[in-house]
């Protein structure tokens, strides 16, 4: 009896999560996503905080899983003008629940929660920062100093990484606090820099492979000769190099250009087009692919602080992979194998061999890693086990991890190290530099501090020409306290090891590139231009997904925009 046809079952086609967020899976992958989804972004906001609220929109797009605004103020009318989350009916009702409306109509799938209240009430819980994942604190007229440095402490004791924003005007600028020690595992090197092929020191499966490849060189047929991968091109013609040079590959500049020289020679010319592909690769990759393994500096940090830490039973599963992978090296004198290959010129049955030598090299390194993994958990007892794709990831981008060392975030110069404030100084003399954005807002808050709150209660009292003569003490204030920005920094800068002489003279040049910006701030009088705070929020919102999804390599750690000359520029401060 004959049996009945069967239709294969259908392909499984994308869900709608994968199909909403195609384009992002393919910059972050599912990891990254799934992070995204598991955070809870809370702004603190205290003014219009337009570029707070910008900053959650480039948030709630891609899918952050929950947010939550605290915001005390009624919707004005001054509002209506520059928040886009708010409209005509908003009027007169709390800002936080309109905007939150607004926002989350942006994406559903995303949970809003407005809170009523001002910062400094909603601290005055213990634990009300507990829940959060990360912390968003956009700067305002009438912010205390003390519910700032109470949301920074907390951040820097629990490991939770904090913004602070500013924008004002047409300059705008936004610090980052990230823990003491943020490590990053994908942070998406160019994909040429990745290779490894470890011809320097091959292994007996890929000896093997070049000797059977090239054995008879010589009497392979065009075809054959023409695609023999040039990486065993490279193998093969050092083998005969060492064999005349005591047994050593090219090191120099002058002995790899003679060492290419040699492959070049070995190429066929009789042919239409007068060379071979391979050949040429071969030639081409010299100067990159005999460099001898060094480790990189960024890891060599990396294991001198998980040196200094020791595993712990409570340790992250990083610094456990990381002292695996420090012990895989101290063994064997070289990091985990990758197992990506190039493209090439060769037969399709030749690249898919040499893949699978490759590939199974970096499996056997894994899993040597892998052992020394679960020892360490054994000895230490650990309740949960690393998961393999993350020793997976870790191994394959070893020499691209990167260690950030999160600073506090600056709000008295007093507090910058000496060669730390020389460095700034240098920074400043550049008439190209951006920097000096950055001290107008220093001194922006610090006046801020000392008279705004008091002198905003008195501004309904005010006539024009009190309020007239109030702006023009206020941006003598601002110079004041810039001039003293400016001089503790430069006293700083002269303390330090071959520390500056002429603080006078760079005093007077960097004030005059530091009043210009002073005059826009005043003359905003504090309000945002919504063009620059939703340029601004998009910048944020990027570095704030890559701090939540540990992917690329965001600032360290302040970035500032200047909006006359249209230019960022990024400092370490």
């Amino acid at each position: 009896m004959a049996t009945k046809p069967t239709t294969p079952p259908p392909l499984q086609g994308p869900t709608a999560k994968e199909k909403k967020y195609d384009r992002q899976l393919r910059l972050w992958a599912a990891s990254g996503q799934q992070a995204l989804e598991d955070a809870h972004i809370l702004l603190l906001n205290s003014s219009p905080g337009v570029v707070g609220v910008e900053t959650l929109k480039n948030l709630i797009l891609p899918g952050i899983g929950n947010y939550t605004i605290i915001d005390e103020e009624d919707v004005a009318e001054e509002d209506l003008g520059i928040n886009f989350f708010l409209t005509d009916e908003s009027l007169g009702k709390p800002r936080a629940n309109e905007t939150c409306k607004y926002l989350t109509e942006l994406n559903p799938d995303v949970n809003g929660y407005p809170v009523r209240k001002s910062i400094h009430n909603f601290l005055e819980n213990p634990n009300a920062l507990d829940r959060y994942s990360l912390i968003l604190f956009v700067a305002s007229l009438t912010q205390s100093s003390k519910d700032l440095d109470r949301v920074t402490q907390h951040c820097l004791q629990n490991s939770i990484p904090l913004f602070y924003i500013h924008s004002i005007g047409l300059f705008s600028h936004f610090s980052v606090q990230l823990p003491d020690a943020f490590p990053i595992v994908d942070t998406h090197p160019d994909p040429v820099s990745t290779q490894d092929l470890r011809l320097l020191q091959p292994w007996s499966e890929l000896q093997d492979f070049m000797k059977t490849k090239t054995s008879d060189l010589d009497a392979l047929s065009d075809h054959e000769h023409g695609h023999v991968p040039y990486l065993i091109l490279l193998l093969h013609f050092l083998e005969e190099w060492k064999s005349s040079h005591n047994g050593k590959p090219p090191s120099e500049y002058r002995e790899k250009k003679e060492f290419k020289t040699l492959i070049e020679s070995g190429a066929r010319r009789n042919n239409p087009e007068g060379g071979e592909e391979n050949f040429d690769e071969a030639a081409a990759a010299v100067l990159k692919s005999l460099n001898k393994p060094s480790l990189p500096s960024g890891l060599a940090d990396i294991f001198a602080e998980a040196t200094r830490r020791k595993a712990q039973a409570d340790s992250a599963n990083f610094w456990l992979v990381a002292t695996a992978i420090q012990m895989f090296h101290a063994d064997f004198d070289a990091l985990p194998l990758p197992g990506a290959l190039p493209d090439m010129k060769a037969q399709s049955h030749d690249y898919i061999q040499l893949q699978n030598i490759y590939k199974t090299k970096a499996r056997r390194d894994m899993e040597e890693i892998t052992k020394r993994i679960r020892a360490m958990e054994m000895v230490l007892q650990r309740a949960t086990p690393v998961e393999s794709k993350e020793i997976e990831a870790f191994c394959k981008g070893a020499a691209f991890v990167k260690l950030i060392r999160g600073r506090q975030l600056l709000f008295d110069v007093n507090t910058v190290p000496t060669d730390r404030a020389k460095a700034l100084c240098e920074k400043l003399q550049d008439e190209d530099s951006s920097l000096p954005v950055y001290i107008a807002f220093l001194a922006y808050d610090a006046m801020c501090t000392d008279h705004l709150s008091s002198q905003a209660q008195q501004q309904q009292t005010e006539d024009p020409q009190q309020q007239q003569r109030r702006h023009d003490l206020s941006l003598g204030s601002l110079n004041t306290h810039a001039d003293t920005v400016v001089t503790k920094l430069l006293a700083g800068a002269a303390d330090a090891e071959d520390g500056i002489d002429d603080a006078h003279d760079q005093k007077a040049e960097i004030m005059a590139r530091v009043e210009p910006i002073l005059e826009e701030l005043v003359r905003a009088d504090g309000a945002e231009l919504h063009n620059i705070s939703a340029l601004t929020g998009g910048m944020v919102a990027q570095e704030v997904i890559k701090v939540i999804t540990k992917q690329y390599i965001p600032i360290d750690n302040t970035c500032v925009f200047d909006g006359i000359a249209s230019k960022t520029g990024v400092f370490r401060i």
